[in-house]
């Protein structure tokens, strides 16, 4: 199991953006952490009031958006235009190219978000678009499959042997996930604090594992939220 502290990402402040970079991303480089497996990026962003990403370009990643606190609005070249809300998950396919812009709609509250990218199973894919709402299902104890390439309960579809899933724990909470052998499991923090194998993870730190098969997942005094990749 190899952790990845959150005060061992890379952090930029632009006034606008605070944002802190899992694996290297734009002004970041860390030949030491570019991606794992198919998991290219996970940053997590605060968005000031009244201010976004302006239009920008995108090609060949699966983009999937997951809002922490507050709301983002979203438009791209696709012809979709949408708020993304906590229990909101949007997923875009890039494939050919697409341009979108995002930005914080709020005269006053930041918006929290996770942003995830994944390389697609293939190049020049159809560029496409998908947003479902969570709410209900994250509220109960467990995990909640959000994006899959083989897409269940609802879930939304990406174009990669992947599983995207939404995780909580109450207080003094456990649960056990079970890989297949040959798989790669990325766990990230949202919130509260895990322990993992005698490991303890708190907020924005990620851990990888990839020889356990039987993932012990432990909240040892406080409710905790968190999101699995399972990743081939």
């Amino acid at each position: 199991m190899k952790i990845r502290k959150s005060s061992e990402r890379g952090r930029f402040d632009y006034g606008w953006l605070n944002t802190q970079h899992t694996f290297s991303f734009g002004d970041y480089q860390d030949p030491a952490n570019t991606h794992f497996r198919s998991l290219r990026v996970i940053n997590e962003d605060y968005v000031q009031a009244g201010m976004g990403f302006p239009t920008h370009a995108h090609r060949d990643m699966e983009i999937v958006t997951f809002i922490i606190a507050g709301e983002l609005e979203h438009k791209d070249s696709l012809g979709n235009g949408s708020v993304i809300r906590p229990g909101d998950v949007q997923r875009m396919s890039a494939g050919t190219g697409v341009t979108h812009s995002e930005f914080n709609p709020s005269a006053k509250n930041p918006t929290h978000l996770l942003q995830l990218w994944i390389f697609p199973e293939k190049n020049n894919l159809k560029p496409s678009y998908e947003q479902k709402n969570f709410s209900s299902q994250m509220k109960k104890e467990g995990l909640v499959l959000l994006a899959s390439g083989d897409p269940q309960g609802g879930a939304v579809k990406i174009h990669q042997d992947a599983g995207i899933y939404h995780g909580l724990l109450k207080a003094k909470g456990k649960m056990v996930y079970e890989a297949k052998v040959g798989r790669g499991i990325w766990i990230q923090m949202i919130s509260g604090k895990v322990d993992i194998s005698k490991n303890t993870l708190e907020p924005g730190d990620g851990a990888a594992l990839e020889k356990e098969t039987k993932i012990e997942i432990a909240a040892p005094d406080e409710e905790c939220r968190f999101l699995l990749f399972d990743l081939q």
